[in-house]
């Protein structure tokens, strides 16, 4: 079942940020919680194969050899879907010498013996001699999605022998998948026949004289065969199990490990799926008692200051209420929870003596507020006039920095996981043990209780965040910069809608062509978007090599018409890839036109809480996607614009940080004397690898080392450096021992920071931003290498993206201290995009180059590049 999971799955779409394929754990533990949904049962157990001979293979060596060899992408996916029984609290058996059918049909028989209902899930056919009226067989069509029941009925419809017979069938007529060969011309119907005429193979046997023609005389030159098929595909039905039923009872998985390895598999939907299924979690100690206030309703300004007074200064817990209940549209209201008490203000009703105080409470720095995803309460209230000040937590980024891997920090998530209060997206809310006491208004019921969930979490937080050593993170570093991060998306970008709509112009003219010369290229039109049609074109029609085998065929993905391209130089091909650039290209135009505002420049939103290792995200658009090297790249750059009233646009970008990162992390003298000098790193460490004079360094040599040189930061293998330059593994190899030879401090600190993160169970940055990392020492090896993977790559892609931040905290507060108009717009990974006013270039280029350099102290200098233009491409260097 976890084969066919595989592949009816796309490998590709299914991976971890640390490059581990999921697509057979994720479908098959999708296929178990449909089943468990569906069938209902009181009982389960998951059994699997050992890689070990089994006592068929011992009697026939040949057993199952014709199977091919598993894909590299299904390698140690098993192991995690047996970590994900283990964490939803369902057995797993193996036995040493028999395989998993002979554990399910000894199960079967024990089920059936104690007269339960027995439902078998496998996609072998020998499963079938298992039915009876107690035991039914779940037969897999199609994928994980068609599976019908299999009942005795079915078996004779199809095979037109009971289920008792068909492993005689099956003796006759031989199994493909497990390599047994059947008597040559008998097919099922004639097989079937013989059984049902002689009373079974037995019979068959005893009367295989009488049996004339040719398929006799092939019977009787194959008995032997014959019996031995029979022998190996009889299931044992009493083998001594290591696990009784009784302890095979469906039980309520277990929460913390759930999330803790749903956020490493990053199965965010699977998760919710899960909670839906199983409920929330009943059990006595579940949930501590949370009783919220009661509300009142302020309108006016004494009732407010009142509130305000009453308050005496403790944290109160925000919630900003949308119009409809839906995110980005106009604020309408506040739920205000304090230790105490609760109140819900509705603007509408707040006359301008009302908004005042209102206003200057939210402003205050001395009035500590909670919120759930500040820049979103920031830029709402902003709408309404209104600035938000004094915010000492924001309960999603504190989640984050304790648990930098999970994949949602939504309140309702994270009130579930740490609080046990279930808080509905729509509704008020419910809880065991929570006592509203809200009224009759659910709108403002809700809101309130999220308010009081937000204070809750905060003061849940704490001690874990002073535990992680991330309080400093919070308050010093993230807290600020959502600040800042507000009001660039508040600013946003200009645009030049006319090189929009000419660029849309130009990449469709480009797909027209493109498809046109793919049509001339082989005499006919196709879909181009179509897998199905370019398999028969490639393939078929074209009898190019096959590429890697998928459910469907053989792939026409990226990657592999790269590789078809390169060996065979098809024109049809070139146009194929050049009619996908355009298309992507386009789409990434079509979502940038889609996204002008009525000002005229496009509002990205950026995320602090997506990436593991601290780096911002950008989404709504995507600004941080746009290719940089490619002439299509730069061309849709030229679409960002200098705004009216300003007079230029400034970058400023690290040069090589996540290389500066290294030399300082691992001393490695040479790598910190070359930057020291100024030197071109990546010609400084090509001379030494290949042993030639830095003059004599050429292009491919320097690309060489420079993928390399970045591949070792995200834990590159040498099978994965051997991929992307396209050379030998041998040759990937050494250069990789090449390279460590001659800075073997690199090489030691890469050794080091796994060992030291396996001591710690974390990693950490330059600024103390820890990631932690249980799976170091799992048993599991694919989940070990994952947590390996992760814990190279996070302290220095995580130093580089707390360095950005401070710098950017730094540039804001810089120009804030000035009263410079200029103003920081875009950060896209190392590199800031600022607008700068008429006059100020020579101070903002200063103070952008002095904050950026001076953003961390390493035994490197920070260089910072910086370039000015009309256009963002033109601004660039």
């Amino acid at each position: 079942m976890a084969f066919r999971a595989f592949y009816a799955l796309p490998a590709e779409n299914f991976s971890t940020d640390t490059g581990q394929h999921t697509n057979a754990v994720y479908g098959f533990t999708s296929m178990l919680l449909a089943m468990i949904r569906q069938q209902k049962p009181t009982h389960v157990a998951v059994a699997f194969d050992l890689d070990t001979p089994t006592f068929r293979s011992v009697e026939y060596a040949e057993y199952k050899g014709g199977r091919s060899k598993s894909p590299e992408e299904f390698h140690g996916q098993v192991d995690l879907i047996i970590k994900v029984m283990d964490a939803m609290r369902i057995p797993t058996i193996s036995l040493e010498g028999y395989e998993a059918d002979d554990i399910i049909a000894t199960l079967a028989t024990q089920g059936e013996a104690a007269g339960w209902e027995v439902l078998v899930v496998s996609g072998d056919r020998d499963a079938f001699q298992l039915i009876t009226d107690k035991v039914s067989v779940l037969y897999p069509k199609k994928g994980i999605s068609d599976i019908p029941p299999m009942d005795a009925a079915a078996v004779q419809e199809k095979y037109f022998v009971d289920p008792a017979r068909y492993p005689d069938l099956a003796a006759l007529v031989g199994e493909t998948a497990d390599n047994l060969p059947g008597v040559p011309g008998v097919g099922p119907k004639t097989a079937a026949k013989w059984i049902n005429l002689y009373g079974g193979l037995d019979g068959i046997l005893d009367n295989v004289d009488a049996i004339g023609g040719k398929v006799g005389a092939a019977l009787r030159e194959n008995v032997d065969t014959v019996k031995r098929n029979r022998r190996l595909n009889h299931l044992l039905r009493d083998l001594e199990l290591p696990v009784v039923l009784d302890a095979m009872v469906l039980q309520r998985p277990d929460s913390d490990q759930v999330e803790e390895l749903f956020d490493a598999l990053q199965f965010n939907t699977l998760r919710k799926r899960l909670a839906e299924l199983f409920g929330e979690d009943e059990s006595a100690d579940a949930a501590e008692a949370h009783t919220a206030p009661d509300h009142v309703l302020l309108t006016d300004a004494p009732s407010l200051r009142s509130w305000f007074v009453g308050t005496n200064l403790a944290k109160v817990g925000l919630q900003v209420v949308f119009e409809a209940a839906v995110q980005g549209r106009d604020a309408i209201a506040l739920a205000l929870v304090a230790e105490h008490s609760a109140a819900y203000v509705e603007f509408a009703h707040l006359d301008a003596a009302a908004e005042q105080v209102l206003g200057a409470w939210l402003t205050s720095r001395d009035a500590p507020k909670v919120v759930h995803e500040f820049k979103s309460a920031y830029k709402s209230l902003y709408a309404r006039g209104f600035t938000l000040a004094g915010v000492v937590d924001d309960t999603s980024i504190s989640a984050y920095l304790i648990q930098p891997d999970r994949r949602s920090y939504e309140l309702a998530d994270l009130s579930q996981v740490h609080l046990r209060i279930s808080v509905s997206s729509t509704g008020a809310g419910t809880a065991g043990q929570l006592d509203l006491g809200l009224g009759q208004d659910t709108t403002a019921a809700d809101a309130v209780m999220k308010a009081y969930v937000a204070r809750e979490l905060s003061e849940h937080f704490v001690g874990q965040l002073l535990e992680r050593g991330a309080n400093t993170l919070l308050g010093e570093l993230e807290l600020p910069l959502a600040n800042v991060l507000a009001n660039m998306e508040l600013t946003g970008v200009a645009v030049s809608a006319p090189r929009l709509d000419q660029l849309l112009a130009d990449f469709t003219a480009t797909i027209d062509a493109a498809q046109a010369a793919a049509f001339e290229a082989i005499g006919h039109e196709v879909n181009l978007g179509s897998p199905k049609q370019l398999q028969t074109v490639l393939f078929d029609e074209l009898g190019m090599p096959t590429t890697k085998k998928i459910k469907t065929g053989y792939s026409t993905d990226a990657d592999a018409l790269a590789d078809l391209a390169v060996r065979t130089g098809h024109p049809f091909l070139l146009q194929l890839q050049a009619y996908r650039d355009a298309t992507k290209l386009r789409q990434t135009v079509e979502g940038l036109n889609k996204s002008i505002a009525d000002d005229g420049r496009i509002h990205t939103t950026y995320a602090q809480n997506v990436a593991a290792t601290g780096r911002l995200s950008s989404n709504n658009p995507n600004l941080q996607n746009i290719p940089i090297r490619s002439e299509a790249g730069r061309r849709i750059r030229e679409v960002f614009v200098v705004g009216d009233g300003y007079e230029t646009l400034l970058t400023a970008d690290y040069s090589q940080i996540e290389m500066r990162i290294m030399a300082h992390l691992s001393g490695d003298e040479a790598l910190i004397q070359a930057f020291r000098d100024g030197e071109d790193l990546h010609r400084f460490v090509g001379s030494h690898v290949f042993h030639v004079a830095p003059d004599e360094v050429t292009s491919a040599m320097r690309s060489k080392v420079k993928a390399m040189s970045y591949g070792l930061v995200y834990g590159l293998s040498s099978f994965g450096l051997s991929k992307q330059l396209a050379v030998p593994v041998d040759e990937a190899r050494t250069l990789m021992k090449d390279y460590f030879d001659r800075f073997g401090a690199v090489r030691d600190y890469l050794r080091g920071i796994v060992e030291q993160a396996r001591r710690d169970g974390f990693t950490s940055t330059i600024e103390g931003r820890r990631r932690y990392l249980p799976d170091l020492s799992s048993d599991q090896r694919q989940l070990r290498e994952m947590a390996e993977r992760a814990a190279l790559n996070a302290p220095i892609q995580g130093s580089a993206a707390d360095i950005i931040k401070k710098a950017m905290l730094g540039v804001a507060a810089e120009l804030r201290s000035r009263r410079l108009a200029s103003r920081m717009l875009l950060q896209v990974h190392d590199e800031l995009v600022l607008e700068v006013a008429d006059g100020e270039l020579e101070s903002v280029t200063q103070l952008v180059v002095e904050q950026m350099g001076s953003a961390a102290q390493l035994s490197v200098p920070l260089e910072v590049q910086v370039g000015t233009g009309t256009s963002w491409h033109e601004a660039g260097h």
